[in-house]
């Protein structure tokens, strides 16, 4: 099966480049599920019903989260209430959502698993307990894990950990696409980052001058999102449906 897994879409221009190459994208590497991350689709950070639903209507499948899943209090009922956007699976299990989905595509299914990292982040479970136990609970081959950490390290820890037994794993957070995607000795796809979609002339998706002034002043300053040019950060993965093992990773940068 082919897979793509978009990386954390930027507020309205992000979502609006999804809108405007999605669908030639999936034509043209003949996908059968697409994942984004989407925990910044929001205007003024964050993920709103309004943000979701416009990935979805888009032709995203499953949305994942990550940090600041929990930002706008608004999105905390929708992620009690539909069954394909996920949270990190170590945040504490009293607050909305759920970790992992299963999506049924008839001749199989695909397992997604979210995580957030323990390192330069706010503490929570270990990740690598809790997707030891999601592990338990799946009867499918094909699984794909979006660790959203700040680390490399760790994501690298985790890609190791899991190799052979997930499909892929896949950082996102850092909003810079990194150079190491590649195959893991027992099958399993690994890239430490998978970048971001939103503005090209941007600091991590911000407007450059919002960034200069708070790094030189240290004033509060109001984050904007500009909507100049956008680029697609995202990995196109070919997996092998009876052993659940990654054939292919690649690297996308859309424009």
């Amino acid at each position: 099966m082919n897979l793509l897994f978009i990386g954390d879409v930027v507020s309205q221009p992000g979502c609006n480049i999804i809108r405007q190459k999605l669908s030639n994208l999936k034509k043209e590497y003949q996908v059968d599920l697409v994942i984004a991350n989407g925990e910044n689709s929001a205007v003024g950070n964050g993920i709103l019903p309004k943000s979701a639903d416009f990935l979805f209507d888009s032709g995203v499948d499953i949305i994942t989260l990550g940090n600041h899943t929990f930002k706008r209090r608004e999105i905390y009922d929708y992620l009690e209430e539909h069954e394909h956007i996920i949270r990190p699976a170590n945040y504490p299990s009293s607050v909305p959502g759920k970790g992992y989905c299963v999506y049924d595509m008839g001749r199989i299914s695909v397992a997604v698993i979210n995580l957030i990292g323990q390192v330069y982040l706010d503490a929570n479970n270990c990740p690598f307990q809790a997707v030891d136990e999601i592990l338990k609970q799946l009867d499918t081959n094909i699984i794909i894990v979006d660790f959203h950490g700040e680390a490399t390290g760790e994501k690298g820890a985790m890609g190791y950990y899991l190799d052979g037994r997930v499909s892929a794993v896949l950082g996102t957070h850092t909003h810079v696409q990194t150079a190491d995607e590649q195959i893991l000795p027992q099958g399993t796809g690994f890239i430490s980052d998978v970048g971001m979609t939103g503005p090209i002339q941007s600091i991590l998706g911000v407007a450059p001058d919002c960034i200069v002034r708070k790094m030189t002043t240290h004033l509060p300053t109001r984050f904007e999102v500009r909507d100049t040019p956008c680029m697609i950060n995202a990995v196109f993965l070919q997996i092998e449906e009876k052993s659940g093992h990654c054939a292919l990773i690649q690297r996308l940068k859309i424009v």
